[in-house]
């Protein structure tokens, strides 16, 4: 079996976990905003990452953090919250990967879904904190960092 095989012929049982270990994490905006509309986008994220591992083409996913960036920001979001949904998608293909690829091909597999969801993260972040250092939004508050405290 490829890595692409896998991806899809497991795509919903991978979708699922990573659905129920985002519910396990219990964040409160996407509680909020309705737990079946966090699996569909859990789902929308999924495909854009099978695509690009299958294309070996980022702009699709880079170009969806951004937009997704923008509206969750826009929604109250927190940046830790909507990377949460990009790192419990990511752990549930590794877990797939070892459970069912043949070690020879771990390298490889792990790289591109690493890499494919890392530039995703990677752009989300980076939109995320150019919309919050252009205005104050206590979802960005760094201060308790540094002071020592929590919520201060």
């Amino acid at each position: 079996m490829t890595l692409l095989q896998l991806l899809h012929d497991r795509g919903d049982a991978i979708v699922e976990e990573a659905f129920l270990a985002m519910e396990r994490s219990h964040l409160k905006s996407y509680e909020q905003a309705g737990m079946d509309r966090a699996r569909a986008r859990l789902r929308d994220l999924y495909r854009l990452a099978v695509d690009a591992i299958a294309d070996r083409q980022l702009g699709s996913i880079v170009q969806h953090a951004e937009s997704v960036a923008s509206e969750r920001f826009a929604a109250g979001f927190g940046l830790w919250e909507v990377q949460t949904a990009f790192n419990v998608l990511e752990e549930a293909i590794w877990t797939r990967i070892i459970k069912e690829l043949p070690p020879t091909e771990y390298a490889e597999a792990l790289g591109l879904v690493g890499t494919v969801l890392g530039a995703g993260k990677d752009a989300l972040a980076r939109a995320y904190v150019s919309l919050a250092s252009k205005s104050k939004s206590p979802a960005l508050d760094l201060q308790s960092l540094f002071s020592g405290s929590v919520g201060a």
